[in-house]
């Protein structure tokens, strides 16, 4: 379902935020991140203009960036476009897999993966995740799923690992 508008038509974004999303991954992509943090957008709010790193949360732009390159080191030829397109539906089954932990440490496997299967078909959740739409919940919901099951897994083992990595998790969040 997700991906529906890519099979039927063709790889593109949808709406205003999610090409402004695009533009600046298409800007790190190119400059990098230090000058991306910088950046000041003078086609966003026009004719004011906008500083990115100071009016936007860098999570999503930095995930694809992020995978963008991962996918070019790994001799992978991909346009930054199609990592855009496509970051939302990989985040939603990411999503599913982080309900399952967190249902499987809350409650046990069962309770895990009707859980996964219900925000699977969420309608607010497949909107906000469909192949093109480039938006800041595409990423998010999957972090605020898995800081859950992070949280879970650290006061039921007491581990500094678990929590070490809660805490990234979380600033995962935050950013994104």
């Amino acid at each position: 379902v997700r991906l529906f508008s890519v099979i039927k038509y063709e790889s593109v974004i949808h709406e205003f935020d999610p090409y402004f999303n695009y533009r600046v991954t298409k800007y790190l992509s190119k400059e990098g991140f230090y000058n991306t943090w910088n950046f000041f957008d003078s086609f966003t709010w026009y004719p004011l203009g906008r500083v990115i790193g100071g009016t936007m949360y860098p999570g999503l732009i930095f995930t694809a960036g992020a995978v963008w390159n991962l996918l070019n080191w790994m001799h992978i030829p991909i346009d930054v476009q199609e990592v855009c397109v496509f970051t939302a539906p990989v985040f939603a089954a990411f999503c599913a897999l982080a309900t399952f932990l967190f249902m499987r440490e809350e409650r046990g496997t069962g309770a895990g993966l009707v859980s996964a299967a219900i925000i699977s078909v969420v309608p607010s959740y497949i909107s906000r995740s469909v192949a093109g739409s480039f938006d800041l919940e595409a990423v998010a919901i999957f972090a605020l799923m898995f800081v859950f099951f992070l949280y879970v897994k650290t006061l039921n083992t007491g581990s500094l690992a678990w929590a070490t990595g809660l805490f990234f998790g979380y600033l995962y969040m935050v950013a994104s």
